[in-house]
C-alpha cells in the first residue's frame, strides 16, 4: 500500500452559528468562485453546534479574525492511502473501515491525534504537522510519498523521522465515548464542479438559511428516540462556551448535519434525505447501489483535539465486522456513517463494547 502526504497545509476552524453572516462573503467565494481564489482544499460541515471549516493556507487567508471564529492552533497535513486492493469489489467494506487496522489503530497506539474527513472520492487522515516524524516512523510498512509541486516524491523514513518513532507521550487508551444514533437517513453524493452554478441558490439556502425557524437546526420531537450508551452514566455536560440552545439532548431524533467539500477540484456532499429532495436529482450522483446511511455521533461533550484513539474505538470494531463506514470529524464531535441495513448490528456492537469491559 502507498501512503501519500498531500501538498496541503490545513487549518481547522469553527464558525459560530451566530457569526455566520460575518463570513458569508468569503465562504461563497471559496465555494462558488474557485477561479478567484488559490484555495485547493475546502470543507464546510454544519452541525447543531457550529460550522466546521477545514481549509488550506490560501483559503484561511480569506477568513478575517473574529470572536466568532475559533481556530485550532496546529497546522494539519492530509494523508491518503492508495492500494490496488481497495478497488471496488461490490461487497467490500469502504471508507474508514479500509484503513482502520493499517493506519488509524497504529497511530492511536502512538498517541497521535487524527482528524478524519471522508468524502465521496476518498478518505483524508489529517495529522498535525509536528507529528509527521512519528507518523512516518509508525507507518513504515507503507511506501510513503510526499507530494511537492504536483509531483510525488518517495520519502525515506530517516529523511523525516531522524530516528524518532514516538512522540514521547504515553499511549493511554481513550475513554469510551457516549454515542448517539439519530433517525435521519443520509446520502453521500457528488457532482460535476462545473454544475455548481446550477445548484447555487439551493446550496446557499441549505448552508446559510435553513433551520432558522427552529433552534439552530435542532428538532425536538419524541423523547427516548435516540440511543445512548456509555461505560458510565452518559450525561451531556455543557461546555462553558456552548449555548444552552445548541446543547445536544437525548430528546432529539433528528440532527442538523450537512457537509460540503471542494478538494482538488472534486465535490463531495453529505446530507440527509430531506435536504437531498431540495436538489435537482439529475445533477447529484451517488454509488450505483444508491444506498442510504445512518449516523453514529460520537462524544458526550466537545471532544477536543488532544484526546487520541477516538476514531480507532469506532472504526476498529466496524472493520472487525466488515461494516462500511464514512467518518467525518468536526470541531466539537465526530460522526460515523454506516449503511442503513447495518445500523441495528452497529448499535448492538457499540452497546456491548460499552457494557462489557472484555470487548473494549
Amino acid at each position: 500500500m502507498e501512503l501519500h502526504i498531500l501538498d496541503h497545509r490545513l487549518r481547522v476552524t469553527s464558525i459560530a452559528k451566530s457569526g455566520l453572516a460575518h463570513f458569508t462573503h468569503p465562504l461563497i467565494k471559496l465555494i462558488f468562485l474557485r477561479h478567484r481564489t488559490r484555495c485547493k482544499f475546502f470543507s464546510m460541515t454544519e452541525t447543531p453546534e457550529n460550522y466546521t471549516v477545514v481549509l488550506d493556507e490560501e483559503g484561511f487567508k480569506e477568513l478575517e479574525a473574529s470572536s466568532q471564529l475559533q481556530v485550532e492552533g496546529s497546522v494539519w497535513l492530509p494523508l491518503n492511502v492508495l492500494s490496488d486492493a481497495t478497488a471496488s469489489l461490490g461487497l467490500q467494506a469502504v471508507g474508514v473501515t479500509k484503513i482502520a487496522e493499517s493506519v488509524i489503530a497504529p497511530l492511536a497506539r502512538q498517541h497521535v491525534s487524527v482528524f478524519m474527513l471522508s468524502t465521496y472520492q476518498t478518505d483524508f487522515i489529517l495529522v498535525r504537522e509536528k507529528d509527521l516524524p512519528v507518523v512516518v516512523g509508525t507507518l513504515e510498512e507503507f511506501k510513503i510519498f510526499r507530494e511537492v509541486g504536483g509531483e510525488s516524491i518517495l520519502v525515506r523514513g530517516h529523511d523525516i523521522t531522524n530516528g524518532l518513532h514516538n512522540n514521547g507521550k504515553e499511549a493511554v487508551p481513550a475513554a469510551l465515548q457516549p454515542v448517539l444514533i439519530p433517525q435521519n437517513r443520509f446520502c453521500v453524493m457528488s457532482l460535476d464542479p462545473d454544475t455548481l452554478p446550477s445548484i447555487a441558490t439551493t446550496l446557499i439556502d441549505v448552508l446559510f438559511y435553513s433551520g432558522r425557524s427552529d433552534i439552530d437546526g435542532l428538532q425536538c420531537r419524541c423523547p427516548n428516540t435516540w440511543w445512548r450508551c456509555s461505560s458510565r452514566p452518559s450525561v451531556w455536560r455543557r461546555s462553558p462556551k456552548q449555548d444552552e440552545a445548541t446543547s445536544p439532548s437525548a430528546d432529539l431524533d433528528q440532527i442538523k448535519f450537512f457537509s460540503f467539500s471542494l478538494i482538488d477540484g472534486y465535490v463531495s456532499l453529505v446530507m440527509d434525505t430531506d435536504a437531498q429532495r431540495r436538489f435537482p436529482a439529475d445533477l447529484l450522483f451517488t454509488s450505483s447501489s444508491g444506498e442510504l446511511w445512518r449516523m453514529v455521533r460520537i462524544g458526550g461533550q466537545p471532544l477536543g483535539f488532544d484526546e487520541c484513539g477516538i476514531v480507532a474505538q469506532i472504526s476498529q470494531p466496524l472493520a472487525d465486522c466488515d461494516i462500511s463506514a464514512y467518518y467525518i470529524s468536526t470541531f466539537s464531535f465526530d460522526h460515523a456513517l454506516v449503511p442503513e441495513e447495518d445500523i441495528a448490528r452497529v448499535s448492538d456492537m457499540l452497546h456491548k463494547q460499552r457494557t462489557d469491559p472484555s470487548t473494549g
